[in-house]
């Protein structure tokens, strides 16, 4: 009975947690984390995840496919380029689909593994944790030691040791800063900025620095709180996991009743000998012991240290672990459910849209548009010309001569200038022509009307627009 009240009480103090966060203090002032530094088998394997994430976030923009980079997302120009296909504002529907695609997988994922995306591959976790949380090892020493430093007096060794750790900070965030914005101007551009005279790339200096000063900012001062309090992420979790959600997780059914440690255990005792381990060595400083929380990055460091505890007591590891609230509670192995299988239903169906789309796609696009303003025009006694602006955009790499031709329809296209327009890669174009019609043709005042766009005598897009004429009478006709 005495046991059962105890649980009751912990029970109780341990709700509390809900009613503050973990980096703010009951005066209402920020609570700075200093988290021991992790290790194990798990961060073992995020440091390699880490790595490869580093190599392939500072290499990509060096890579080029057809004379295209990998990634590009110049939103100055409209220009979006994925895995080397291009996106202009005319096919911003595709690149929406994606980006909705995209949505839908977090989703799935997170429905199935909870907030395994922000621990393992989010670059915001992979760099705070995995570099400039290393520096502040490296230069202010371990947790207690960072603690310490930082309510010590202002003296020289305080102030040497702050000022070596902030300026490898400002040169670490330089370096992302740089990476960062060839993945919207294009690494030509920045080497360009890098190599000539600032006077000549203001804009681009300017941008660099102010990159600079905002990834400095986030990772030295407001670090886990972008994950806690900003990221909108974290709150989602509410209504992306369920029960079935595999995420790190305290087996509680085995931990409780929480005991000091002691050799001779006694079979009430839970394993949990209440150490504080996973607590000291959580980043965002929750106690994962009182349930997933939004404050959870699922950075698995609770589980190498609960793992390192249990080895020391000669207990089995996995106390905390990846798992299920279904299967802590009542033994349920992971299942495919009705949620998953809506998530993944919706997938396959964005990604068919999406591959029809790609695969339809035309390498030369644009817009046709009757020139407002202006009415038909008639020539003579037999024919109707209308007056047409047609911009054309050519998403390869390769040079186009564009030729106009009537569609469908007895009349001729004159275009403004020329015969035809020439396209360079990549390149826009701007044309004027008159569609001309017989008068005799003309059934209605406004007609639906189709042009061809064609390349060395074959078809590559097809446009259509209206013609306006006068209707003219079978007497008239006569």
């Amino acid at each position: 009975m005495k046991v059962q009240e105890d649980i009751d009480i912990r029970s109780l103090v341990q709700e509390s947690f809900r009613d503050n966060l973990s980096t703010v203090t009951k005066d209402g002032k920020r609570k700075w984390i200093y988290p021991v530094k992790p290790g194990g088998k798990w961060f073992n394997y995020r440091a390699a995840v880490a790595v490869f994430f580093y190599a392939l976030f500072f290499i990509t923009p060096f890579i080029k496919v057809h004379g295209r980079p990998l990634l590009l997302f110049n939103f100055p120009e409209g220009k979006f380029v994925l895995f080397s296909f291009a996106f202009w504002p005319q096919d911003f529907f595709i690149f929406g689909l994606m980006m909705l695609a995209g949505i839908v997988f977090i989703a799935l994922f997170t429905n199935a593994f909870g907030r395994i995306f922000c621990g393992w591959i989010c670059p915001q976790t992979i760099f705070m944790e995995m570099l400039f949380r290393r520096v502040d090892y490296l230069v202010l020493g371990s947790a207690n030691q960072q603690r310490l430093i930082a309510k010590a007096e202002w003296d020289g060794k305080k102030i040497r040791k702050y000022a070596l750790r902030y300026i490898i900070y400002f040169i670490l965030s330089f370096i992302i800063a740089n990476a960062f914005l060839s993945y919207i101007i294009g690494i030509d551009e920045l080497k360009e900025i890098a190599t000539e005279p600032i006077h000549m790339h203001i804009g681009g200096f300017a941008a660099i620095m102010i990159f600079t000063f905002v990834f400095f900012s986030v990772y030295a001062f407001l670090r886990e709180q972008v994950c806690t309090n900003i990221c909108p992420y974290g709150r989602l979790q509410s209504v992306l996991l369920d029960k079935n959600s595999v995420v790190v997780a305290y087996d509680y059914k085995r931990g409780e009743p929480r005991t000091k440690y002691r050799k001779e255990q006694k079979e009430e005792d839970g394993d949990c000998i209440d150490c504080n381990a996973c607590v000291n060595v959580c980043p965002t400083g929750i106690d994962i012991r009182n349930g997933t929380q939004l404050e959870c990055v699922n950075c698995t460091a609770c589980i190498d240290a609960c793992n390192f505890i249990m080895d020391k007591t000669g207990r089995p590891r996995g106390l905390i672990r990846y798992d299920s609230e279904s299967n802590i509670a009542e033994g349920k192995k992971f299942r495919f459910t009705a949620k998953l299988k809506g998530y993944s239903t919706v997938l396959l169906v964005l990604l068919v849209a999406i591959v029809a789309l790609l695969i339809t796609r035309k390498d030369v696009g644009g817009t046709l548009m009757r020139t407002s303003g202006m009415l038909y025009q008639e020539r003579g006694q037999d024919s109707v010309s209308n007056l047409y602006n047609i911009k054309l955009l050519n998403k390869t790499m390769h040079d186009y001569e564009i030729e106009i031709r009537p569609e469908g329809f007895n009349g001729k296209v004159e275009v403004v200038g020329g015969h035809k327009i020439r396209l360079g890669p990549e390149e826009q174009a701007n044309a004027t022509f008159f569609i001309v019609k017989p008068a005799k043709d003309i059934h209605d005042r406004k007609e639906k009307v189709k042009v061809g766009i064609y390349h060395n005598g074959e078809k590559i897009n097809t446009m259509s627009s209206t013609f306006m004429g006068p209707i003219y009478s079978t007497d008239d006709e006569e």
